[in-house]
C-alpha cells in the first residue's frame, strides 16, 4: 500500500466571466492552473493563501463537488474522478469534509444526534439501536456529552458547533477529512483548543487532513507540509519549517511578515 492517500496531478479550473457595460466581454479565470500535490496518510497538508487564491476552488474540485477542467485526483490507489456514480457514493464515505462555518453547516430543525448519524443512515451502516450508541460515542470523542443528543444546534456556542461539525464528518470513520478555513470564524481561544482536538483525534484514528487556511499563524500547530497557493497557482511547497525558516518566495514572507507576535500558544506541546 502507497504512504500516499491524495494525490492531484495538473489539476486546472478557469471561469468565464463577463464583462463590460452590457456585459458584451468575457474574461478568463483562472482559479486553478497547473495545481499538483501529494498527501501522506496519517499526516497534513496545509494549503494555504489569501481569499480567492484558489484554496476553497482546490477543495470542491477534490471532492468532485464541481467538475474540473483537467488533471487527475488519485485517492487512496483510484482514480477518483473516473469513478460512476456508485464507487464515488462508496468512495466519499472515506473522504469527509468540516466547514467554516459552524453556525451555516449544521441544520436547526435536526437534533445534534441526527445530524452526526445523517452519514450513518444514508450509507445505511449498523441498525438504529447501533447507530445511536456510535452517535454518543463519537460526541464523547469530540468532547461532548451524551445529553447533546437530544438537544438544538443554536444551544451549543461556536466551539461546540465546530466539534459537533467534526463529529458529523467522522461518524464514517474516513481515511481524509478536508478541513476548509475551520477555526477562522472561532476566537483565538476556542481555536487552540479545536487545533487540539483535531491533532489528538488524527492520532487516534490515523487520519489524513487537508486543511485549507489564510492564516499562517494557524498552520505552525496542525501541518506537517504546506503549500503556498496565489491567484490559482502553487507558488511554493515544502515541509512546515522550511516554509517558516527559508522561504523562497516574497508572497510567502509576506504572509508571515503578518502573523501578530502574540496569539495561538503552542498546542500539544
Amino acid at each position: 500500500m502507497s504512504d500516499i492517500l491524495l494525490e492531484a496531478r495538473h489539476l486546472n479550473k478557469t471561469y468565464r466571466q463577463r464583462t463590460g457595460t452590457l456585459g458584451l466581454q468575457t474574461n478568463t479565470i483562472h482559479a486553478l492552473e497547473d495545481v499538483s500535490l501529494q498527501l501522506k496518510r496519517g499526516t497534513t497538508l496545509a494549503v494555504v493563501g489569501e481569499s480567492g487564491s484558489g484554496k476553497s476552488t482546490l477543495a470542491r474540485g477534490l471532492l468532485r463537488l464541481l467538475p474540473l477542467d483537467s488533471g487527475e485526483v488519485i485517492f487512496d490507489g483510484q482514480d477518483f474522478l473516473a469513478l460512476d456514480k456508485s464507487a464515488l457514493r462508496a468512495a466519499r464515505r472515506h473522504m469527509q469534509m468540516v466547514f467554516q462555518d459552524p453556525f451555516a453547516s449544521l441544520n436547526p430543525r435536526m437534533r445534534v444526534g441526527e445530524i452526526i448519524a445523517e452519514g450513518l443512515v444514508i450509507h445505511r451502516i449498523g441498525t438504529p439501536q447501533a447507530q445511536t450508541e456510535q452517535v454518543i460515542q463519537m460526541l464523547k470523542k469530540v468532547g461532548l456529552q451524551a445529553e447533546d443528543a437530544q438537544k438544538y444546534p443554536h444551544q451549543f456556542s461556536g466551539g461546540q458547533r465546530q466539534r459537533i461539525g467534526i463529529a458529523r464528518a467522522l461518524i464514517l470513520q474516513p481515511k481524509l477529512l478536508i478541513c476548509d478555513e475551520p477555526v477562522s470564524a472561532l476566537d483565538v481561544s476556542v481555536q487552540a483548543q479545536i487545533l487540539l482536538l483535531l491533532k489528538q483525534l488524527q492520532h487516534e484514528m490515523g487520519l489524513s487532513y487537508l486543511f485549507i487556511t489564510h492564516d499562517l499563524r494557524v498552520v505552525r500547530h496542525i501541518a506537517d507540509d504546506v503549500l503556498v497557493m496565489q491567484k490559482g497557482k502553487v507558488i511554493e511547497q515544502g515541509s512546515v519549517e522550511t516554509i517558516y525558516n527559508a522561504s523562497q518566495q516574497k508572497y510567502t514572507q509576506q504572509l508571515l511578515s503578518a502573523i501578530p507576535g502574540h496569539g495561538l500558544r503552542a498546542v500539544g506541546a
